[in-house]
């Protein structure tokens, strides 16, 4: 029988964990290609020479395969006589998912969205999992309580992040992360270091990379009694989860449905997150309410306030400050302000326009996503992009500079003007429902631990 040829539409992520659980080594296909979205790789949108290499792609690719822009995407279902256009990437509004279906199927390729137990790895022990419907609900607050909580009661977990490998791929098959040296050792870009460093602090281990099957071997030769998958984006668990947490936005209602594949985590869910309802209208957590329920009847719902405070509120208190907000939340998250943001409301703050003084390729982010106006996105996929950044942040006329990355921005940059860390916690609103505690102890459990 002849080999179907494939190519899978991705943005450096689930692309690379689809093709390695469902065609390396498999001699019923042939991938062709990889394409990749410049959207969601800011700073990595060149066409330059990409390629997913031999040692990751297998026996079957001794050349490696070749990785090209989203741009060309007709174009190469016709250079390769493709049969089969995959979608393996997240965050995309319904209405994007059949516009690229339609542009496949023009170039005369069948599209498929694949099917997500065919990706889910089985680990031989417990699984938790925090999702969410889409970029920036708030999981990071979720997970890492989460993990606070499972270690407070005597249990090791060792946390697994989606990937988000930019740099080359042959050193971030599996990549562990325990402290700052980690970071800096596997050459960490700003949006890694926003993902792993709030693990770190608290003094958890997390792991990412590749190829989530080596990853899992090597969290296994630590004994954990929990692993946790800490998801990407909207995406889907990697692993198949025990215990899947999906967190949903009161300040996005509609977004549960809109976006993809989101409305699988929600769909899926043994619990629900509505988060930031200390900032969202009364009447949007009722609609959101209402929408979980009618999609999930028999999801657990948790309801919590995201509370944003800073350790000095003197520095920013009443001033005219620059706000810094976590990168990926504000670009292809769609949202127009974060945690920073945030806090400068709750401290009175003047919130400067950073637009005209970002420097260089700042300027591109700007043009690209125009919804930005109040807020500068925290960059830096390379070095060059990571000065242009700092030189951005240094540009601001203002009194100080008000930051709510998930990591330490001081750590990769120099702040030339006061500034402060906006940081924020869960709080569950326990009297609408239960707290992530009892539900962790139902848990518990439930699978003997």
């Amino acid at each position: 029988m002849e080999k179907k040829r494939i190519i899978i539409v991705g943005a450096l992520g689930m692309d690379f964990h689809l093709f390695n659980r469902k065609f390396r080594n498999n001699e019923d296909y042939e991938v062709v290609a990889f394409t990749y979205a410049g959207e969601q790789n800011v700073g990595t949108t060149s066409e330059e020479k990409r390629v997913y290499p031999h040692e990751l792609a297998g026996d079957m690719y001794p050349d490696g395969i070749p990785m090209y822009p989203e741009t060309m995407l007709e174009s190469l279902i016709k250079k390769y006589k493709v049969d089969l256009a995959y979608l393996a990437y997240s965050d995309l509004s319904a209405k994007h998912v059949v516009y690229l279906g339609q542009r496949a199927q023009s170039a005369g390729a069948e599209y498929v969205l694949p099917n997500p137990d065919d990706t889910m790895i089985k680990a031989d022990i417990p699984v938790t999992s925090v999702c969410a419907v889409r970029t920036g609900c708030g999981k990071s607050q979720i997970s890492t309580k989460l993990v606070d909580t499972l270690t407070e009661k005597g249990l090791k977990v060792i946390s697994i992040r989606e990937p988000m490998p930019y740099g080359d791929l042959r050193k971030q098959i599996s990549m562990r992360f325990a402290c700052e040296e980690d970071l800096v050792k596997h050459n960490c870009t700003v949006e890694e270091r926003e993902e792993y460093e709030q693990y770190i602090e608290k003094g958890h281990v997390i792991y990412s990379g590749v190829d989530y099957e080596v990853i899992l071997k090597d969290v296994m030769k630590e004994n954990p009694d929990v692993v946790h998958f800490d998801g990407g984006n909207n995406e889907i668990p990697f692993y198949r989860p025990d215990l899947l947490i999906t967190v949903v936005d009161p300040l996005r209602v509609g977004h549960e449905t809109e976006y993809y594949p989101g409305q699988i985590n929600l769909r899926r869910a043994n619990v629900v997150v509505i988060n930031k309802e200390n900032t969202a209208k009364k009447e949007d957590i009722e609609k959101l309410l209402k929408s979980v329920k009618d999609m999930n009847p028999d999801a657990e719902i948790v309801h919590s306030n995201s509370v944003v405070e800073v350790e000095n509120p003197d520095i920013v208190s009443g001033k005219r400050v620059l706000v810094v907000d976590d990168g990926p939340t504000i670009t292809h998250g769609g949202m127009s302000f974060g945690a920073g943001y945030v806090a400068a409301q709750k401290y009175g703050c003047t919130v400067v326009d950073p637009r005209p003084f970002v420097k260089g390729s700042m300027k591109n982010v700007f043009e690209e996503f125009k919804h930005i106006k109040n807020v500068l996105p925290a960059i830096g996929y390379n070095t060059e992009q990571l000065k242009d950044f700092e030189d951005s942040v240094n540009s601001v006329e203002c009194d100080a500079v008000l930051y709510g990355t998930p990591m330490e921005l001081k750590h990769i940059i120099t702040i030339n003007r006061p500034s402060q860390r906006a940081r924020y916690r869960i709080e569950e609103i326990t009297e609408k429902g239960p707290s992530l505690e009892e539900i962790l102890d139902r848990f518990i459990k439930s699978q003997n631990l």
